[in-house]
């Protein structure tokens, strides 16, 4: 073992050091839950958190690798969940008054698939509101005057502070790119019904995402290979081939990748910094990137048609919540509700037809030109105070349900991170993540 404590292993190298012999599981669950035990009282990054069924499943693990068996690509690896993942043996509240103490009797779909993997689950890491904007009580930690960006708070500070190396959060409208963003770590929103949402918190069947976090790429392509795939459960996911991530990853681009600058029509909401930042960047990737305007609807409408469609299922899949308690949920979120409550079905309807036909517009542009699109993970870096942050510039991918990554590339002037966000053709999650892989390079 080297200098570092377990806890800032990646996962790859943990997973690598169990299978080897020279960790164990137990131990490397206690390095974390050490490291918890030392920022946790400034970060406040978990909701629920037992040591000792964390230490009882890293010693489970250690025990079932000694037996001889195969074990899975994470085992003995902590993994943290968003507090909207059902787990049979912990709780799930939503981050809601009306969900405490809520204790689901079955693992969600992804949960069963990490464990299959070995993963240890260490824990529920923060949401807002029912993943929605009113926040929670967790801190960036790269400054706790600042928000850590929602409604991933916590997996998102968990995963930038070393208390844990992968965690899971979902993405409706920028929850898993713009934490990502403010907090300096890997966010990665795949395709949409690439990884399957049984047994989470649903707001909206057209737009909620899973999203991972990691802090490095090759953690990323790990944690997808062990989530992606078929559900029953989730009728937006089908039975597919194994994405090899990790080895697509690994691989060389056939030719350098050729990136499309997208402002959108919302630039002038970044501040002066961040678009100063990215006219930098732009420059230093030369004649691999060139900026596009690939809307053929004024832009403001996908905007618009992503409010309508999220307004109207929150209202009808908070339903009981609205019916039976509403009056000890947030302001804003009742508001939303209520808003969703009067969307007319015709205009609902028009949301869902003008979207399909937008994305045929986008993946005309990756056959014909273009690996990636080029766009900033959020208006700046991370504002001071508790608000979960501007999601702007994640709407339009979350719509669509393109894959998305957040690359913790840039630094503020204010010393915190900046993202930079790649977005690619759906279905091509894995060739994504290869061409972040030449980005970070060429400019590292």
């Amino acid at each position: 073992m080297d200098e570092r404590s377990a806890a800032q292993l990646s996962a790859a190298e943990a997973a690598q050091r169990i299978r080897e012999g020279v960790l164990t599981s137990e131990d490397l669950v206690g390095a974390c839950l050490e490291r918890i035990r030392q920022v946790e009282p400034t970060v406040q990054a978990w909701t629920f958190l037992d040591e000792d069924l964390a230490l009882a499943q890293g010693r489970a693990a250690d025990e079932y690798k000694r037996s001889g068996q195969a074990i899975g690509a994470l085992h003995g690896v902590p993994v943290g969940l968003k507090d909207i993942i059902d787990t049979g043996d912990m709780p799930t509240e939503n981050g809601c008054t009306l969900h405490k103490a809520r204790a689901p009797r079955n693992d969600a779909a992804v949960v069963a698939m990490l464990r299959a993997a070995g993963a240890v689950i260490l824990g529920k890491t923060v949401t807002t509101e029912c993943a929605y904007f009113s926040p929670g009580k967790t801190r960036n930690p790269h400054n706790p005057e600042h928000t850590p960006g929602g409604s991933s708070s916590g997996s998102a500070a968990a995963v930038a502070a070393s208390m844990v190396p992968l965690a899971l959060g979902s993405q409706t409208a920028g929850s898993t790119i713009r934490p990502g963003a403010f907090c300096g770590v890997y966010a990665f929103k795949p395709t949409h019904g690439l990884v399957p949402r049984t047994g989470i918190l649903q707001l909206s069947r057209t737009l909620d995402h899973v999203g991972l976090f990691a802090r490095t790429l090759e953690d990323v392509a790990l944690l997808a290979e062990a989530v992606a795939g078929y559900h029953e459960g989730d009728a937006d996911t089908r039975p597919r081939a194994r994405i090899a991530f990790r080895e697509t990853l690994a691989e060389e681009p056939p030719i350098p990748p050729m990136l499309g600058f997208v402002k959108t029509p919302h630039w002038e909401k970044a501040d002066a910094g961040t678009r100063e930042a990215m006219a930098e960047l732009v420059e230093t990737l030369g004649d691999r990137v060139e900026e596009v305007d690939p809307f053929v609807v004024p832009g403001g409408e996908p905007w618009a048609w992503h409010k309508t469609i999220l307004e109207a299922e929150m209202a009808a899949n908070f339903e009981r919540e609205w019916t039976n308690g509403r009056d000890k949920l947030s302001e804003q979120l009742r508001n939303q509700i209520e808003r969703g409550r009067e969307v007319r079905a015709v205009d609902y309807q028009r949301a869902l037809k003008n979207t399909a036909a937008q994305v045929e517009s986008f993946d005309a542009l990756f056959t014909e030109r273009y690996d990636a699109i080029l766009t900033l993970a959020a208006p700046g870096t991370a504002p001071k105070g508790m608000a979960t942050g501007d999601p702007v510039f994640n709407v339009l991918w979350t719509l669509f349900g393109m894959p998305a990554l957040s690359l913790p590339l840039m630094q503020g002037e204010n010393g915190l991170p900046l993202g930079v966000q790649l977005v690619g053709r759906r279905n091509y999650d894995a060739r994504l993540m290869r061409t972040a892989r030449w980005l970070q390079e060429k400019l590292t």
